[in-house]
């Protein structure tokens, strides 16, 4: 799956932020748009903050919520 494809499944449930800092490190945080929660992926490239976060999603689709 394309990392488009892959970030446009991830905006239906998530804000998302990306940052880089001086290091070019990247940032990506998500922030559940029903609950608030946040989770911030941290890497250098951007396709494995990407899978990451898609990896994130599903296991938390997959948890039942409490």
């Amino acid at each position: 799956m394309r990392n488009t494809t892959k970030l446009k499944l991830i905006l239906q449930l998530y804000n998302v932020s990306l940052e880089m800092d001086e290091d070019e490190v990247l940032h990506f945080t998500l922030m559940d748009k029903r609950t608030g929660e946040r989770y911030t992926i941290i890497d250098k490239s951007y396709t494995v903050v990407v899978r990451r976060a898609f990896v994130y999603m599903n296991k938390e689709m997959r948890e039942p919520i409490q």
